[in-house]
């Protein structure tokens, strides 16, 4: 039973007492709905990011693989993130077999678990009408749907922050240790799922903490000095016991640029993603970024984030003011308080870096404020409610949140013409009738209408974020910035919204045809050489640079199959992004040379020929002119593409181009077989 125990200052805090009836059919309809709208259709993007699908196929083929976060089952290079995400892919492709459904079944599970979590989290702070709208609200949030059906790490970082909120919810009751020591660790966690990001929940939590926890100062201090280091040690011990493992006995730190997770950590994946320090092929230096556009305190409503996050921010904000007004002088560990201090500091936090930070942002990562607006507009719809009944400044600020959200709603689906035309006017005029019925004094309309005007209200303001989270649902995505919403050609350009991974069973099923002698194909370039897709003279490859799913026909990787002998990985390729829809369609290792766009220094010359010398590598791609290993002009510095250069200049020098059909046969431009090639 739950039943309301007072604390020290004599508050009301939830524990365990009974909940309205009409409590448990209420949120059973809101996980159903998260359900639907998460695992409907899942398989719908293939294998989605085929970086990360790739990583999950290593990591249920080899367990070394798994514990680094390796690419491929031969463990050369690493993700350029760390590991906990791909645990739990691994484990599940290892248990399940690889398809699809394998990859993307944990985000999904991890979505609806998100949404039943953050009810029970506002539920304690604030009660449980105020926990339904905020699981409605985050599970119809555009960049939730978009992250819980996609293979990105951001699905299972959301749901360990949202647990460690939870876990400090329950450390505020009492001021337990063991919850205080669980809400640190899981934060932890999170750093194992994607690095500082997760770091940006720790203001809201250190401040509601030393705010709002019972007992003296002394106490709480030593609370947080314990939680501090328990973060440190469970973000930390995994990057300590990669750089503490000799270099050669593991696989190079994908991402880094000297072999080392701190490095990593440090630059392009931590203070390189807010400061610029990415280099100019991924929009560093302070010009903002190629994804979310430029810097500025109104970029989460830009064309780049069109749509992610930015629905009910205006709602958010207003619900964050009237409640640290409301609870102004309550007791210091108010409960109503404390949550305002918790959610408000969270979403502060994110919006003000995702803002202003000058490296790398893509639009998605807003999807770890769908809790934070989740949790404040479920706490203002009821405060501003019952504000409403005893003043008029209530009605006022309530009708002005419906009104802003409306109309920014309208601004959003604007952008889209063509989609759902009449729902932007809809939205924008019924928001301002029903901010202006919630904005008259309490006892001008009767309860029942005025009750149903709210009602509406509710439903006005999340039509918009609804409709782009069903045509989410209705999309194939794919590539590293998918975008959430009604397919746009504008943005598909940008974003790499095309399925590449969608291409991956028709190079399956053409394999066996190739094995049994079926004549070759494939695009033919001058001199009858056929022209890998994304190489110069070629076509271009699906999805841009990206997602060259296509690279390799039928033909062409039936004949590596045949030919590979007994080497470690089937063939070298020039990027991840090239890599991963031909290990996925093979399922053998394929060495990504310069890791996720081909930009890292590895290999160089000397360790790639010390591959082919001892027979684990044979097939080597070369010669695409661009930067890096395969990343785009301009990507590398500081003798990066003198590296790769050398590579290259290798294996066009000492070894054989591929021809497909015998000595006479055509010759695979970019493709080279360096058996016996002198070393």
């Amino acid at each position: 039973m739950i039943r309301a125990v007072d604390d020290r200052d004599g508050a009301a805090v939830l524990a365990t007492a009974s909940s309205p009836r009409w409590v448990l059919p209420a949120l059973a309809g809101v996980g159903g709905l998260a359900a639907f709208l998460y695992l409907w259709n899942l398989t719908v993007s293939g294998y989605g990011n085929t970086y990360y699908a790739m990583a999950a196929q290593a990591a249920s083929q080899s367990w070394s693989a798994w514990l680094f976060g390796a690419l491929d089952a031969g463990s050369f290079i690493t993700l350029d993130k760390p590991p906990l995400a791909n645990w739990i892919l691994g484990l599940s492709v290892r248990a399940f077999g690889l398809s699809p459904a394998s990859v993307l079944l944990p985000q999904a599970l991890a979505g609806v678990a998100t949404v039943l979590i953050l009810f029970a989290a506002v539920r304690r702070s604030f009660g449980p009408a105020e926990g339904i709208v905020a699981a409605l609200v985050a599970a119809l949030t555009p960049a939730a749907v978009l992250i819980f059906r996609y293979d990105n790490p951001d699905a299972v970082l959301v749901l360990l922050l949202v647990l460690a909120a939870y876990a400090l919810v329950r450390s505020l009751e009492a001021g337990a240790w063991r919850w205080v020591l669980l809400a640190a660790a899981l934060v932890g966690a999170g750093f194992l799922a994607k690095y500082l990001q997760a770091w940006m929940v720790l203001p809201a939590f250190a401040l509601t903490y030393l705010a709002a926890a019972p007992g003296g100062l002394g106490r709480r201090l030593a609370q947080l000095a314990a939680a501090a280091a328990t973060v440190l040690v469970t973000s930390a011990w995994w990057v300590v016991l990669v750089d503490a493992i000799p270099a050669a006995a593991r696989p190079y730190v994908g991402g880094s640029q000297t072999n080392s997770a701190l490095d990593l950590l440090l630059g392009y994946d931590g203070l390189g993603r807010i400061f610029g320090e990415g280099g100019p092929a991924f929009g560093g230096g302070g010009g903002g970024s190629p994804f979310g556009g430029e810097p500025g305190p109104f970029r989460l409503f830009n064309e780049q984030f069109d749509g992610q996050i930015a629905w009910l921010l205006p709602f958010a904000f207003i619900a964050l003011g009237a409640g640290l007004w409301l609870a102004r002088a309550a007791p210091r560990t108010d409960r109503r308080g404390a949550g305002h201090l918790l959610w408000g500091g969270w979403l502060l936090t994110h919006a003000l870096v995702l803002s202003f930070m000058s490296g790398i942002v893509h639009p998605y990562y807003a999807v770890a404020l769908a809790p934070a607006i989740g949790a404040l507009v479920g706490a203002g719809v009821v405060d501003l409610w019952a504000w409403r009944s005893r003043s008029i400044s209530g009605g006022v600020l309530l009708g002005t949140a419906v009104a802003a959200t409306a109309l920014v709603a309208a601004a959003l689906l604007a952008r889209t013409p063509d989609f759902v035309p009449w729902l932007g006017p809809v939205v924008a005029v019924g928001g301002a009738v029903l901010a202006v019925a919630l904005a008259l004094p309490a006892g001008t309309l009767p309860a029942r209408p005025a009750a149903a005007a709210l009602g509406l209200a509710v439903v006005v303001v999340l039509a918009g974020p609804a409709s782009y989270a069903a045509a989410t649902m209705d999309r194939a995505l794919g590539g590293g910035d998918p975008q959430v919403g009604p397919a746009n050609a504008a943005a598909d350009e940008l974003g790499g919204r095309r399925n590449a991974a969608s291409l991956v069973p028709g190079i399956i099923g053409g394999i066996p045809g190739i094995l049994r002698g079926a004549p070759p194909g494939g695009p033919v370039g001058p001199g009858g050489a056929l022209r890998p897709a994304g190489f110069p003279g070629g076509p271009p490859a699906i999805g841009g640079a990206g997602a060259a799913g296509d690279v390799l026909g039928a033909d062409i990787l039936g004949y590596l199959v045949a030919n590979r002998g007994g080497a470690t990985w089937l063939l070298a390729v020039t990027s991840a992004n090239v890599a991963g829809p031909i290990q996925l369609a093979t399922g053998i290792p394929v060495m990504a040379m310069g890791g996720f766009s081909g930009s890292d220094p590895a290999p160089t010359l000397e360790q790639l020929q010390g591959y082919v010398r001892s027979g684990a590598l044979r097939f080597v791609m070369a010669g695409t002119e661009r930067g890096g290993f395969g990343g785009p002009p301009g990507a590398v510095g500081d003798g990066r593409a003198a590296d790769s250069g050398a590579v290259s200049g290798w294996v066009m020098q000492a070894c054989a181009p591929v021809r497909i059909g015998g000595p006479g046969g055509q010759v695979v431009a970019g493709l080279y077989d360096c058996a016996g090639a002198a070393t």
